[in-house]
């Protein structure tokens, strides 16, 4: 299994970048992904997740309204819209993936992660 995250970049506050994370290695119909934010001096914490199944998504507040999370099956990639973005926002993204959900819903759940991509640096500023 392998994930591949994509997308980060510098812009400025305001400003929109879209992250990629690209799948392989895994056909399953209930998988969910969630995007983790790693900034500096803070602890890794989910900030987005979509279920394959269902299509459901989770967003924290610290995003919501901001980001869009979406996946395009044809091409086993997972997207992170990242909309307004501010100085906050500057961090590492990484994408994890839950190959064993529970229940029904999606909500990025670091523990439950069976695989990680390589983050992806994303710096907002002016």
């Amino acid at each position: 299994v392998q994930l591949q995250a994509s997308g980060g970049g510098l812009v400025q506050p305001g400003g929109s970048l879209r992250l990629s994370c690209a799948m392989s290695g895994f056909t399953l119909d209930d998988y969910r992904i969630g995007w983790f934010q790693k900034a500096p001096g803070k602890e890794r914490e989910g900030v987005s997740c979509i279920r394959s199944s269902d299509g459901s998504t989770y967003y924290a507040d610290s995003v919501k309204g901001r980001f869009t999370v979406s996946r395009d099956n044809a091409k086993n990639t997972v997207y992170l819209q990242m909309d307004s973005l501010t100085q906050e926002d500057t961090a590492v993204y990484y994408c994890g993936v839950d190959l064993k959900p529970p229940g029904y819903g999606c909500y990025p759940d670091q523990s439950a992660v069976d695989y990680w991509g390589k983050g992806t640096l994303v710096t907002v500023s002016s």
